[in-house]
């Protein structure tokens, strides 16, 4: 349900502005508009992140990128992040990692993926994101519409706290797009999407993707579980682990 009050009134605003505008115009009007406020892109630099990157590197290369490092990701993620980061100049990127005190206390075996994907997720990528984005008044996200179900209605703007919003330029995007704008700027692709890994997420839960399945097949395979949590109102999960375990 959308937020209500201000901030709800902002968004509503802002998506009728923007609403005749393509990606790079969002990006570039959005990162210098007072009704926004303060911007930061969150980057998984997973198999299309580069879109973004290339264009923020573009408009206003001092704009922070964060990257939320699980320590479960694929090493060739890891390679493909520093490729990018030093061939966009990406001037304000900051790796963002769960504590060492929570990882000790909550997972200290790295084995609570096998038991609890959303309490993994909740650990190792929204508690981190959540305290690397405050004092950002919003943030920029890759999801775009044809990615499945939970994703088929955005809107370029979001109402996500009373205090932030989500900015999704690429919301109106298919797949063609995606590839279009890679050729066009001879952007390097992660080495992981020609293996089959239209999507990529940690190492542990994910896997590649059979020819007709959806984009996001491989991720959490077997599991009812379609979003790691960053992306729900408030950064919670869409299930409460605590609470099914009550339940139970």
């Amino acid at each position: 349900m959308p937020l209500e009050g201000e901030i709800g009134a902002r968004v509503a605003a802002l998506n009728l502005a923007y609403r005749h505008h393509g990606a790079t115009a969002v990006v570039e009007r959005a990162l210098k508009d007072p009704a926004v406020g303060n911007v930061a892109l969150v980057s998984s630099f997973g198999a299309e992140s580069v879109v973004l990157l290339h264009m923020v590197s573009v408009i206003a290369p001092g704009t922070p990128v964060l990257f939320v490092d699980t320590r479960m990701l694929f090493a060739e993620t890891l390679a493909y992040q520093h490729e990018l980061a030093e061939r966009l100049r990406l001037t304000d990127l900051r790796t963002i990692r769960a504590a060492e005190s929570a990882l000790a206390m909550d997972d200290p075996d790295a084995t609570l993926h096998r038991f609890s994907t959303d309490a993994c997720c909740n650990l190792r990528k929204v508690v981190p994101l959540e305290g690397a984005l405050a004092g950002f008044a919003a943030w920029i996200t890759g999801r775009k519409r044809y990615q499945g179900a939970t994703r088929a209605t955005l809107e370029f703007f979001e109402a996500e706290t009373p205090t932030r919003m989500k900015i999704n330029p690429l919301a109106h995007w298919g797949r063609e797009d995606v590839e279009d704008y890679m050729i066009e700027n001879r952007l390097p692709r992660h080495p992981l999407v020609a293996r089959g890994f239209p999507s990529i997420g940690c190492a542990p839960c994910t896997s590649a993707v059979r020819p007709g399945e959806d984009p996001r097949a491989g991720r959490w395979r077997g599991d009812a579980k379609a979003e790691c949590g960053i992306h729900f109102i408030g950064g919670k999960v869409v299930r409460d682990p605590v609470a099914e375990e009550k339940v139970a």
